[in-house]
């Protein structure tokens, strides 16, 4: 199983990002699929999940309306679109297989958002 996320940098607050998760090693419509943030001294904390074959969304609460997640099942990839952002969306975050897992696989990508 491999997961390689990518898309993250610094960004102001409001404004917008789109991550990305190229998943390999394994049935990518066999599995729910996740994003999940870590902010420094914090545990990880859920962010959302989609079915990938039926494509059924799930947000936490702190995210909802404002980020969306998507996948490309031709393309093996996840993304995130995140848009409205605030600083209290600064985190690493990665993409995990299976419902609403936390286990980080891959590197992730790091997201700060500030002024």
């Amino acid at each position: 199983v491999q997961l390689v996320e990518s898309g993250g940098g610094m960004v102001q607050p409001g404004g917008s990002l789109r991550l990305s998760c190229a998943a390999s090693g394994f049935t990518f419509t066999d599995y729910y699929m996740n994003w999940v943030r870590q902010a420094p001294g914090k545990g990880p904390e859920w962010v959302s999940t989609i079915d990938t074959k039926a494509g059924s969304t799930y947000y936490a609460d702190s995210v909802k309306g404002r980020f969306t997640i998507s996948r490309d099942t031709a393309k093996n990839t996840l993304y995130l679109q995140m848009n409205s952002l605030k600083p209290e969306d600064t985190a690493l975050y990665y993409c995990s297989q299976g419902w609403k897992n936390t286990y980080r696989r891959g590197q992730g990508t790091q997201v700060t958002v500030s002024s």
